[in-house]
């Protein structure tokens, strides 16, 4: 597996992974679901012509071949020296039967991507390295760090809040925060075309699953 290229970033991409009862558990990136793949301990489940299909990693590399002369548009493709393989979509592992208990965390990835990765003070989309958080009610005035009382903020909204209630220095929230009722990063995904697939095998309480990858 070390040859793989990893140029394009395709190796980042996401993968729904099921348990052996074909319930969705986590969300991984394409390079951890090939490590699975290839040594045994998963499949891949494709959705062909409204039915599911089943692939070792043997018959996904000779499907990926088959495939190569007419691709769908929301494939990718990752080469290496000796073959190209297809990016999985969704993966059943063989030998789990588990359902992990499923939390949505309080974390910096899943707050921005709530916020759209825009700054609740001034409305402008900002890039990751552009973005910082704000306690609403600052923690010196017993703010908590909760997600109803964080939001994403640029780095100019952030320094000309200071430690301030937000009408103290001139600035008005774009909304209320609030606990998202599903994970934002998956529900970004979801509207991706390429993650289509995914939603056949998620209900409406499987919606705070951890999402690994880009």
């Amino acid at each position: 597996m070390s040859e793989l290229s990893q140029r394009g970033s395709p190796l980042e991409g996401s993968v729904l992974v099921l348990n052996r009862f074909f319930m969705a558990i986590h969300v991984i990136s394409v390079r951890r679901s090939l490590v699975l793949l290839y040594r045994d301990l998963a499949e891949v489940i494709d959705v062909e012509n409204g039915q599911y299909m089943n692939y070792s990693f043997e018959n996904w590399i000779e499907l990926s071949h088959l495939m190569a002369e007419q691709p769908r548009p929301e494939d990718e493709v990752i080469h290496s020296v000796s073959f190209a393989i297809r990016v999985p979509r969704v993966l059943r592992l063989l030998d789990y039967d588990k359902v992990p208990k499923q939390t949505l965390r309080f974390n910096r990835r899943n707050l921005f991507a709530r916020d759209d990765y825009t700054c609740q003070y001034c409305g402008d989309p900002f890039p990751l390295s552009q973005l910082s958080f704000d306690h609403v009610i600052p923690r010196s005035r017993g703010g908590a760090t909760s997600w109803d009382n964080v939001v994403s903020c640029c780095l100019a909204c952030n320094s000309r809040k200071g430690d301030r209630l937000p009408a103290e220095a001139g600035l008005k929230l774009l909304k209320k925060p609030v606990r998202p009722k599903q994970n934002p990063l998956l529900k970004l995904k979801l509207d991706n075309p390429k993650y289509e697939s995914w939603r056949s095998f998620l209900s409406a309480g499987q919606f705070a699953l951890e999402v690994s990858g880009e």
